[in-house]
């Protein structure tokens, strides 16, 4: 699978680094500056630099285009590239609202072309471990507590004044979007959609939904949602019933599940690829997989479920982004 990147921050430098594993590679990047794709091409040796993105997306180089852009650029780039017979993976979330994934939806069936999102627990291994041979393992699960917190690196310089980008809601940013949905697609991979959503944020002075929880009624089950990019919280995810638990170390990338009774751990498996592994490398595989079987929907009912739950919480806290007023319609 050959690729063409839109983007150059450090999302992109890991799934450059992750695409060599999974048998693909990197012909082309696009980047509004020149200069900035050219050291991103020469840092992981790309051949192609653009700075049109019309230029890049009607070129032949290569078969599918992965989108890292911010997220209020998802979906019209995505569709950009579908309609110039691309094939699209789209960083994660892969639309800031539910309304804005069905329309690339609707582009991708069209144009008979494979749209999936990069969103690693579906693709993680040591999760597909934990979802089909440990889980069962509890006979049921009462509870849950899904947790991602993780203070930014650009956190310091938006306490000190300094504009980031990371902190724009403008953008179609919040920590909802860009980190809590994580836990939430975790929640969805492993008990579907939920019957009710309960939400509350903490947002900063400049209107940027700095940290937040969920409450997820699956009727028996009780799932909560954890999610900060303004603290750490080294906690794992737990899964509860009686007096056993599976905990999953980290949400994104997990390299430890334990099986604990009575709070003592009973046994424990790793990742079999070692701590080092990117597991983007698997969604890599995932998805060439999906376009050499032209699976056109690939994890398209987890994402729209998991834009579902987002959408709500939103409504509910009142997370706002300038180009997506139809979510409070």
């Amino acid at each position: 699978m050959r690729f063409g990147i839109i983007g150059t921050n450090f999302i992109s430098d890991a799934f450059a680094n992750a695409l060599a594993p999974a048998d693909a590679c990197a012909t082309a990047v696009y980047s509004r500056k020149k200069e900035t794709g050219r050291a991103f091409a020469e840092k992981h040796g790309i051949s192609h630099v653009f700075d049109d993105m019309e230029a890049f997306l009607s070129s032949p180089l290569f078969d599918a285009v992965y989108v890292a852009s911010p997220n209020f650029l998802h979906e019209a780039q995505s569709i950009a590239a579908l309609n110039h017979g691309k094939h699209v993976l789209c960083e994660k979330p892969i639309a800031p609202s539910l309304a804005g994934f069905r329309r690339m939806q609707a582009v991708a069936q069209e144009k008979g072309l494979v749209l999936m999102e990069a969103m690693r627990p579906y693709h993680d291994s040591l999760w597909d471990v934990a979802k089909n041979e440990m889980l069962p393992l509890l006979n049921g699960i009462r509870k849950a507590t899904l947790s991602f917190c993780q203070y930014s690196s650009r956190y310091d310089k938006f306490l000190a004044g300094e504009y980031t980008n990371t902190f724009d809601p403008a953008l179609s940013n919040a920590a909802l979007l860009d980190i809590g949905i994580y836990p939430v697609a975790a929640a969805v991979m492993i008990f579907g959609e939920p019957r009710a959503v309960s939400a509350e944020s903490v947002f900063l002075a400049n209107g940027f939904e700095g940290e937040g929880r969920l409450l997820l009624d699956y009727g028996d089950t009780a799932v909560t949602v954890i999610y900060s990019k303004i603290r750490n919280d080294s906690a794992p995810s737990v899964f509860e019933n009686g007096d056993c638990k599976v905990t999953v170390n980290k949400i994104s990338q997990p390299a430890r599940v334990a099986f604990l009774h009575k709070e003592k751990e009973e046994f424990a498996l790793s990742s079999r690829h070692g701590g080092e592994f990117n597991n983007m490398s698997e969604e890599v595989m995932d998805f060439s997989y999906a376009v050499k079987k032209k699976n056109l929907t690939p994890y398209h009912a987890e994402s729209a479920m998991a834009l579902r739950i987002c959408d709500e919480a939103r409504r509910q806290t009142g997370i706002r982004f300038p180009s997506d007023e139809e979510v409070f319609l």
